[in-house]
């Protein structure tokens, strides 16, 4: 069922299955009646605020999703962030998006005295995602409820769901691959959706709910494989948002667990190509979707149902990757004898992470560079992991040294994971610019 909104999708479960269980989360239950009816009511409530956007502090819990539709069912402009983000960066973003609302954290709402926002005009339906970056390089991308709901029929026509399906959400909801494939995906089909109870249950929770579908990181995939926290009844896993290494879906098929690896950004709702059988790096082309490739193998999107609007406050950003409504991805691709599609590498300055995080390179490498008083150097992947390639002599210990300061500042995950010394210059381009690819083909 391709579903125009999300109280066109709620009210049709609702009327359709309204006993079926929609979300479990812990010990609570909601079937698809009882939900509808908690978000309208919660929905009327908001529209008495006075408010025009609200900010969610997506813990991925019960009432966070609740919120969250009724937020849309309100009017209200949505603004999802994460809520692990350092509060001076968070500030930053909910001042940026003019947010006069925010639900997850009441002292930090007291402090940014958002009753003085000036809120926002014209906002209903809109909810904006954040580009998965590092710092403020990050832009808010303007997408729909209506474009959401189609990406969820997009990916649920080539990889569809039953009603006695369980999809176990263990994404965060504040970012666009676990919404649409941890969340919508689920509810479009009519299916129950599990909310996963934090990174504290990653090892237990596939056996608390025993789903028969998870979307999943390929970091989170190799966790759940190696403490063998996958149940019985688990069928499907849908791997997207980072490369994933091959020996990681081998050993998930090996298991009789059907594997698909999904591509999409966050500027087009989520996926826009998945792998439906055989080789789990050949993609189909979802339905609403249009895919070619320029002569340098860039991979060009006309995505009409799912495209975002633009970048919030950016239209000078918005105008350099969208033209004439073909998005410009950056990364690259190529199509095999099937026409099925193949990612091969990005040409944008930015590492993806396992985890789907990105790292914007020339600001990170900027940071390296002024802390060592060094500027041949560069940072790339390895393993999964980044790592400094250092072009000179040195000691690696003083390196680490230096740049202690400068990793204390960063998530974990982001440190620099190795560090390679080498007196061989890195490949540059007849500008000048690094040859990122050629970097990580040597280094990996």
């Amino acid at each position: 069922m391709r579903f125009e909104s999300f109280r066109h999708m709620l009210s049709w479960w609702a009327q359709e299955r309204p006993d079926a269980p929609a979300l479990r989360y812990c010990g609570e239950t909601r079937s698809y009646s009882e939900l509808y009816e908690d978000v309208c009511r919660r929905a009327e409530e908001l529209k008495t605020g006075g408010k025009t956007c609200i900010g969610i502090l997506a813990d991925g819990s019960l009432k966070c999703v609740e919120e969250i539709f009724a937020a849309n069912l309100a009017g209200l402009q949505i603004v999802m962030l994460d809520a692990l983000a350092p509060e001076p960066l968070l500030k930053t973003l909910i001042r940026y998006t003019d947010i006069d609302l925010l639900w997850g954290d009441e002292e930090l709402c007291e402090d940014l005295s958002l009753a003085r926002m000036g809120g926002v005009q014209d906002g209903a339906g809109k909810i904006l995602f954040f580009t998965s970056g590092t710092t403020e390089q990050s832009k808010a991308v303007v997408l729909t409820d209506h474009s959401l709901c189609q990406s969820a029929w997009n990916g649920s026509a080539k990889l569809p769901l039953s009603p006695e399906d369980t999809l176990l959400c263990m994404l965060p909801l504040g970012h666009v691959f676990g919404f649409v494939c941890g969340l919508l995906w689920g509810l479009s089909c009519g299916a129950c959706v599990a909310l996963g109870r934090g990174a504290r249950h990653y090892a237990d929770d596939c056996a608390y709910y025993q789903p028969t579908a998870v979307s999943v990181v390929p970091l989170l995939l190799g966790f759940l494989l190696q403490h063998n926290c996958v149940n019985p009844e688990l069928r499907l896993i849908l791997v997207g948002a980072g490369d994933c290494p091959a020996k990681l879906l081998q050993a998930a098929g090996a298991r009789g667990i059907r594997v698909s690896f999904g591509y999409g950004l966050t500027e087009t709702s989520s996926g826009v190509a998945i792998s439906v059988g055989g080789d789990p790096y050949a993609m189909e082309i979802c339905p609403d979707d249009t895919i070619t490739l320029a002569e340098d193998g860039e991979i060009l999107i006309q995505a009409p149902t799912c495209m975002m609007q633009g970048y919030y406050k950016r239209p000078d950003a918005t105008r350099e990757v969208l033209q004439n409504g073909v998005f410009h991805t950056g990364d690259l691709g190529c199509f095999d004898e099937d026409g099925k599609l193949h990612i091969t590498g990005r040409k944008k300055d930015m590492l993806v992470l396992p985890d789907g995080t990105k790292i914007f390179l020339p600001e990170y490498e900027a940071r390296l560079m002024s802390a060592l008083g060094h500027t041949e150097l560069a940072v790339t992947l390895r393993d999964g992991r980044p790592i400094l390639v250092f072009v000179g002599q040195a000691e690696e210990a003083a390196l680490r040294e230096k740049l202690r300061g400068v990793m204390a500042e960063l998530p974990r995950g982001q440190q620099l994971a190795g560090i390679l010394i080498t007196d061989e210059a890195l490949p540059r381009t007849a500008t000048g610019k690094i040859k990122r690819w050629e970097l990580q083909q040597k280094v990996g």
